[in-house]
Order: structure tokens, then sequence, then C-alpha cells
């Protein structure tokens, strides 16, 4: 009976241990990937940059004009990394001290006036005008339900806020502007700023096509009489005058008299204030193609609504034409606006021309 009992204990024994050592294995050998192990991201680069630009985010300086929330998708593993960069570049020269002077801006009126809102799909666009808005505009007016598609929109009607239904922000209380630029998808469009200066000239003052007279009957000849070299020069508005008066320091005394004008030639620092603004997408005329369904997708209309087509070729970087627009022009002059849209140049990653590196 005795020898029994201690079989029995033994048998006990055996199983306890068992049991202990099967446990110790367990745990030895699970696999690390499933348990505790450190990870890499799926896409390294635009996780970190992200990461980097929310790291500068959160050192905004005091007294900056805040908006926070729909700066940046759900999911910022599947954001293209070309906007990753680019929103990346825009924060980090936002806080480059050296460069403050060229790209900061209050958020005033003046700015509040160039976003267009639609309450609908909480979408707010800035208007940077010679690079694309006019299609941009119709994609609004028929998310707002104006017309039901884009072919319907007479052109008289794009540039009518009267009539467009597109309300702009600056319509609204300072608490439910407020309210928008924090929740709200916000989104603008660039190009690069000599380009976008030479598209400017030629469409007020060289072909005028919705005949807007006062560019011509007005506006020139303010700009000839303050900035023409040659007073026996009779001839209308030359490139030439046209940088000139951008490149005045003191050119702020003319844009007072111009008005609202002034929108189709000031900085996109000075329309859509990038830097005291969290937009969630900086798209790019010289790949609209690639930007526009991307932007669609981002808001949560592409199903909704298509950007119209965009003849071929149309958006591609002319560097033949700035060349030939600005060889006519001072490099003393050049330089002078060079020094007034350096911070759009910056902020947007474009490349100083060549001519101003020789």
């Amino acid at each position: 009976m005795h020898h029994r009992w201690l079989l029995l204990a033994a048998c006990f024994w055996v199983i306890f241990m068992f049991m202990v050592a099967s446990k110790f294995i367990t745990l030895t050998f699970k696999d690390p990937d499933a348990y505790g192990a450190k990870h890499e991201p799926l896409i390294a680069t635009a996780v970190t940059e992200v990461e980097k630009i929310h790291m500068i985010k959160e050192k905004s300086s005091p007294g900056e004009f805040q908006t926070i929330g729909r700066g940046f998708s759900e999911d910022h593993r599947h954001r293209p990394l070309v906007h990753v960069e680019r929103l990346e570049l825009l924060r980090n020269m936002c806080q480059d001290t050296s460069l403050r002077n060229l790209t900061h801006s209050t958020v005033s009126k003046f700015v509040l006036d160039r976003i267009f809102v639609c309450d609908k799909h909480k979408i707010l666009f800035c208007q940077t005008p010679k690079v694309g808005n006019t299609q941009w505009k119709k994609v609004l007016i028929v998310l707002n339900g104006a017309f039901s598609s884009i072919e319907e929109i007479p052109e008289s009607i794009v540039h009518d806020h009267e009539k467009n239904g597109l309300p702009r922000l600056s319509s609204f209380s300072d608490s439910e502007i407020q309210k928008r630029l924090k929740l709200y998808f916000k989104f603008f469009i660039v190009r690069d700023p000599f380009e976008r200066l030479i598209s400017a000239f030629k469409d007020k003052f060289v072909h005028n096509p919705r005949f807007e007279p006062w560019y011509r009957h007005e506006i020139a000849p303010g700009i000839i009489r303050k900035y023409r070299k040659n007073r026996t020069e009779t001839r209308g508005l030359q490139f030439e005058d046209f940088v000139r008066y951008l490149g005045d320091p003191n050119h702020r005394w003319l844009d007072l008299q111009f008005g609202d004008h002034i929108i189709h030639w000031v900085t996109y620092v000075e329309l859509c204030a990038p830097c005291e603004i969290t937009y969630s997408v900086v798209g790019h005329h010289e790949t609209l193609e690639e930007d526009a369904p991307y932007i669609l997708k981002e808001a949560g209309i592409d199903h909704l609504v298509s950007y119209p087509t965009i003849p071929p070729g149309i958006t591609v970087y002319n560097k033949t034409k700035v060349e030939r627009y600005f060889s006519g022009v001072s490099k003393r002059d050049i330089r002078r606006l060079y020094a007034r849209f350096e911070g759009d140049f910056k902020l947007f990653g474009y490349q100083k021309p060549d001519f101003l590196l020789n």
C-alpha cells in the first residue's frame, strides 16, 4: 500500500514537471512577430515624413492662426509619397525663421474672400488664379447642387459670385470660420510662380478673353505712368513694365488702387496663408493630371464628380516661354521680382530660374 502511494505521488510529480516544461517551451519559442516584436512600417518613409509634419505642427509659434483636424488623411501610409513630401516641405519652410517675412501672412478678410465653401461635402478651396481655378470652381458648383453637371454651367456664371452658389468663407461668423478651418478638407493649387505671372499678364493685358476693360484702361495706364522708363514709348503695357511694378518694394500703394484685381498676380502666401492654415493637399498645376483625381478621392467626392478633361500638354512647364518673356527684362528687375516671390518658390519646391543663377 505504501509503495502504491509513492508510485502515485511520483506520477503526479512527473506530470507537474512536464506541464511546467511545456509552458517554458511555449513562452521561449513563441513567434516573435506575433508577440511584442518591433514591426517595421509598411511604408517607412511615408510614415516617418508624416510624423515629422505632426511634430512641426505641435511646435507652432504662439499667436499663430491654429487650425487642426482634417489636415491629413486617416491612414497616412496610403498617401502617395509625393504629397507627403510636399506637405513636409511646406511645414519645414514655414518653420524657417529666415524666410518668415516671405512665407507668413495674416488670415485676413482678403484671404477668407479667396476660400470657397462646400458645406455639403465639407470642402474648402482656396482660389489661386491662373492655375486652372475655373475648373475647380465648376466642380464645387456641381457639388453644391447649383447645376447637375459641369457641362451645364455657363461660363458667365462661373465667376459671377452672386449666381454661382459658391459662398466665401468670409461670409460666415468667426466661430463658423474656425469650425470649418478645423474640420473641413482644404486644398489649393500652385504653379511655377514666374510662369503664372506670364499667364496673368497675357490673360489680362494682352488677350483679355473675358472682356474686362478695366485691366487695359485703368490698371495698365497706372503701371505705365509709374514704371515705364522710356516715356516716349506709346505701346500698351509691356511685360517689363509689369515685372518692374511687381518687384517694387513699394508696390502696395498701387495695389490698393487696383483692389481685388491684384489676385491674379499676388503671391500664394498672400492669397491662401499656407503657413497659418493647415491644408490637406497642395496640388501642382504641372502634375494636375495625377493631382486632380487624387484630390477628388481624398475629399471623398470622386464618385460624384470628375475634373474636366485636361488638354494634352497644357499643364507642362514651358521653360522656353519663361526664358523668352524674361529675356527683355533687366537682371536687376528680375532679382527684385524673385525677392518678392521667393517664398512661393521655397514653400512649394520650385527651382530658381537658370537665368538668375548666372
